[in-house]
C-alpha cells in the first residue's frame, strides 16, 4: 500500500472516532438549562468531549488494524498514556491533544498488523501473539514520547501559528477552509483537515473549566465565537444540495425522470435532514465536474458569508436539519442561516440548471446509454426480468460486478462510498454495480475505483471481505454466469411476444 493509501486509510479511521460525537453533543444538549436542565446527562456527553484524544487513539488504532480487532484499540490506549505521561514529564507546557491520540493510534494499529501473529521462544509463549501488541506499542510510544518531549515544541508553535491565522482571519480563512475541505473529499483526506480546524485550531476557556480546542469542542463548551467552520455548512446542505438534485431532476429526459426521480429525492432528502452529501458531490464530481467546481466556490463562499455575518451555529455529525433543531439553542444569530439558505437553495437550482443545458453536462439521467444498456435484456418490453444473480447475497453480487475477488487487492470504504484498489480496473461491470443499488462509480486510475454506494459503504465493505476471507468468490460467479443465458431466454420470448398481432 502506496504512502497515499496509508493516508486515505487515516481519514477513513477519523471517521470511527468522529461517529461517536451526535452521541456526546444529544447527551450535552439534552442536560444544558435551556432544555431539560439534568446535570448528570450534560456531564455524559462532556464526559465524551473530555477525553477525544483517547477516543481518537482507541478509533485510529481499530481503523488501522487489518480486522479492526480490538486488541489494536487496547494498544492504542496504552500507548496514548504512556506517550503524553513521558511527555509532560520533560515539558508540561506541550499539548497535542487529538494529534496526540491519532499518532498513538496509527502505532498501534501497524503494529497490530505487523506482530499479531508473532511467536515467541517457549518460555514466553504466553506473551505471544496478540499479547505482544500491546507490549510493543506501549515501548514504542515510549519513545515516541521522549522524541516528542523535546521536538515538539517548534511544531506546536507551526500548528498555533496556522491555527490563529484561520481562525482569526475571518471570512477569508473561512472561505479558505470551505473550499479545501470540499476539494479534498475525494482523496478523503478532509478528515484530516477537519480533524485539526474542528478539534485543535482555537482555545477556550469556559467559566470553572479547563481550556478546550477545536472549532466543535469550544462551540459546545459555550464560546460565543467557535462556529466559523461549521455554520457556512448549513445552507449547502440544507438547501443548496437538494435544490442541486432538483435541477438534475428538472433537467433529465422525461423519459427517464421516473428512473432517476427516487435516486435524486432520496439523497436530497439525505442531504437536508443528515448532512451526508457525498452521493450528491460524487455524481457531480465524476459525471460533471464543472459543476462539483461551482459547488466548492460556493461552499467557500458560504462560510466566508455566515462568517461575516456573524452567524454562530455547530454540530456533531454534519449540517443537517437534525443538527441545526439540537444545537439551534447554543447559537448565536443561527435564525439567519435559513434565508441565507434559502438564498443558496436559488443561486445552486438556477446555476446546475443553466450549465447542465448549456454544455450538456451527464449528470443522472443524461448519461449517454452504453452498448450494455442499449442491449438489456432486464427491460425488455417493459417487463422487468430478474437481475443476474439477485438471490444471492449483496456482497457476493458486489465481488462478481467488481470482477471477482481475485481482482480485489484492497477494499475499504469511507463515509459513502467504496474505495478499492484491483488488478484490472476494467473488470469493473458499472451496470451490475448500479443493478445491485449501487449510485455509480468511477475508474480514478489503472487500479483505483470508487463506488457510490450511500451510508450502507462500510457495512457493504466488511460483507465483501468477509465473503473474500470464506472463500466466497466462486459462489458468487457461477450463479450470475448461469442467470445471463435464462435472462437473454426470456427477453427474446418477449421480443417474440411483443412482435404476434
Amino acid at each position: 500500500m502506496g504512502p497515499f493509501l496509508k493516508i486515505q486509510r487515516l481519514g477513513r479511521a477519523l471517521m470511527l472516532p468522529i461517529a461517536v460525537l451526535p452521541v456526546a453533543g444529544l447527551l450535552l444538549r439534552l442536560g444544558q438549562p435551556d432544555v431539560f436542565n439534568i446535570k448528570m446527562i450534560a456531564d455524559a456527553g462532556g464526559a465524551i468531549f473530555d477525553n477525544l484524544p483517547l477516543l481518537f487513539t482507541i478509533g485510529v488504532a481499530v481503523g488501522f488494524a487489518k480486522d479492526n480487532n480490538g486488541v489494536a484499540g487496547l494498544a492504542g490506549a496504552i500507548g496514548y498514556l504512556v506517550e503524553i505521561a513521558v511527555m509532560k514529564d520533560i515539558n508540561d507546557k506541550l499539548n497535542m491533544d487529538v494529534l496526540s491520540g491519532i499518532v498513538a493510534g496509527i502505532v498501534a494499529g501497524l503494529l497490530y498488523n505487523r506482530y499479531k501473529d508473532i511467536k515467541l521462544p517457549d518460555y514466553l509463549a504466553f506473551f505471544g501473539g496478540k499479547r505482544f501488541v500491546p507490549i510493543v506499542t506501549g515501548v514504542v510510544c515510549l519513545m515516541l514520547g521522549i522524541a516528542f518531549g523535546y521536538v515538539w515544541q517548534p511544531v506546536q508553535g507551526v500548528i498555533d501559528f496556522a491555527g490563529h491565522w484561520l481562525t482569526t482571519a475571518g471570512a477569508l480563512g473561512a472561505f479558505v477552509f470551505g473550499v479545501l475541505n470540499r476539494l479534498l473529499l475525494v482523496t478523503g483526506l478532509h478528515h484530516i483537515l477537519n480533524s485539526l480546524t474542528w478539534f485543535v485550531f482555537g482555545t477556550f476557556t469556559p467559566p470553572g473549566g479547563a481550556p478546550v480546542t477545536g472549532d466543535l469542542h469550544r462551540f459546545f463548551a459555550g464560546d460565543p465565537t467557535a462556529g466559523t467552520f461549521m455554520t457556512g455548512f448549513f445552507p449547502v446542505m440544507m438547501f443548496g444540495l437538494p435544490a442541486a438534485c432538483l435541477a438534475m431532476f428538472h433537467e433529465a429526459p422525461k423519459e427517464r425522470r421516473a428512473v432517476v426521480g427516487g435516486l435524486l429525492f432520496s439523497m436530497a432528502l439525505t442531504s437536508f435532514l443528515t448532512g451526508v452529501t457525498e452521493p450528491i458531490e460524487f455524481s457531480c464530481m465524476f459525471l460533471a465536474p464543472v459543476l462539483y467546481v461551482i459547488h466548492v466556490l460556493l461552499t467557500g463562499l458560504s462560510l466566508a458569508v455566515c462568517s461575516a455575518l456573524g452567524i454562530h451555529l455547530g454540530f456533531t455529525f454534519s449540517a443537517g436539519a437534525i443538527d441545526y433543531v439540537l444545537n439551534y439553542g447554543l447559537s448565536t444569530r443561527g435564525w439567519w442561516a435559513i434565508p441565507n439558505g434559502l438564498v443558496y437553495m436559488v443561486v445552486y437550482y438556477g446555476l446546475f440548471r443553466f450549465f447542465i443545458r448549456k454544455f450538456n453536462m451527464a449528470t443522472p439521467g443524461r448519461e449517454p446509454a452504453s452498448a450494455d444498456e442499449q442491449t438489456d435484456a432486464s427491460t425488455a418490453g417493459g417487463f422487468a426480468v430478474p437481475a443476474a444473480g439477485a438471490a444471492l447475497p449483496r456482497a457476493q453480487r458486489y465481488i462478481a460486478a467488481l470482477g471477482g475477488a481475485a481482482n480485489l487487492s484492497v477494499v475499504d470504504a469511507c463515509t459513502t462510498h467504496l474505495r478499492l484498489s484491483l488488478m484490472e480496473s476494467n473488470k469493473v461491470s458499472e451496470n451490475e454495480l448500479k443493478t445491485i443499488g449501487a449510485h455509480g462509480g468511477l475508474k480514478r486510475g489503472s487500479t483505483d475505483v470508487q463506488v457510490i454506494i450511500g451510508p450502507e459503504a462500510d457495512i457493504i465493505a466488511d460483507e465483501i471481505r468477509t465473503v473474500i476471507a470464506q472463500g466466497g468468490d466462486a459462489a458468487a460467479a457461477a450463479p450470475v454466469a448461469a442467470a445471463k443465458a435464462p435472462a437473454a431466454m426470456v427477453a427474446q420470448r418477449l421480443r417474440q411476444c411483443r412482435l404476434r398481432p
